[in-house]
């Protein structure tokens, strides 16, 4: 019998990092999903690694957290070697293995209450997710908040994933609202440069919770070729 969705609490506008209400000026929200509405970050790194070990690959995990952001066929091909590495066998390996712990997600309670912040006043909210329909949607559902969203963006759906501006402009065209009047919420540093170049106000989580952009390093790992390329595209879509 399928476990029930993961009740959440948001520790409150006296906790460090917890919205109590949408900046001015606000008109919608649109989040990342692993790593930003759920803790999902170890149990992708676990599935990862435990897809590349029957190919004697170790992943560092220094060089995960570093590239975290990038959808899961971006990864395997970013991975030093990964151009001998069988692509598909080790996706569907890890989406396997998530797929069978997706109800042990939990949720960021600060994130969350910025969402239901939103909803209480009644703005549009979206995901752009780089990762697969496959996953996202399931993990919406564990949470039980498939229902918060008027749109849900994944990778399948826009050319290119972070930190290109694609999901952040289809999530926003999808909302009908400007991109200069949504606040984007991603906790990587290839999510905040995608939802920077998108022309958006963000915010980063760190530890759990909402920070400006910029802390403990979040913009410095973005290169230079990625950014300009992000650029790019977002004058292209404008």
């Amino acid at each position: 019998m399928n476990a029930a969705p993961h009740a959440w609490t948001c520790p409150g506008p006296a906790s460090p990092g917890c919205a109590s209400g949408i900046p001015e000026g606000v008109e919608a929200l649109i989040l990342d999903f692993d790593g930003t509405v759920a803790d999902t970050t170890p149990g992708h790194e676990r599935a990862l690694r435990a897809a590349l070990r029957p190919h004697g690959v170790d992943l560092d995990p220094h060089w995960y957290r570093r590239h975290v952001g990038l959808s899961i066929h971006d990864l395997v091909a970013a991975l030093p070697g990964g151009e001998r590495l069988p692509h598909e066998e080790i996706i569907q390996r890890s989406r396997a293995h998530l797929l069978s712990h997706v109800r042990t997600i939990t949720p960021f309670g600060c994130v969350l209450g910025l969402l239901r912040a939103a909803r209480r006043a009644r703005l549009p909210c979206a995901v752009a997710s780089g990762a697969s329909r496959l996953l996202v949607g399931p993990g919406l559902r564990a949470l039980g908040l498939e229902r918060e969203f008027a749109t849900v963006v994944t990778r399948e759906d826009v050319p290119h994933g972070k930190p290109a501006p694609d999901l952040y402009l289809a999530a926003a065209h999808r909302l009908g609202v400007p991109r200069g009047a949504c606040l984007a919420v991603d906790d990587a540093p290839e999510g905040v440069a995608s939802a920077r170049a998108a022309g958006m106000r963000v915010l980063t989580v760190v530890d759990g919770h909402l920070a400006p952009t910029g802390a403990q390093g979040t913009d410095a790992v973005v290169g230079d070729t990625a950014g300009a390329e992000a650029r790019r595209s977002a004058d292209t879509a404008s």
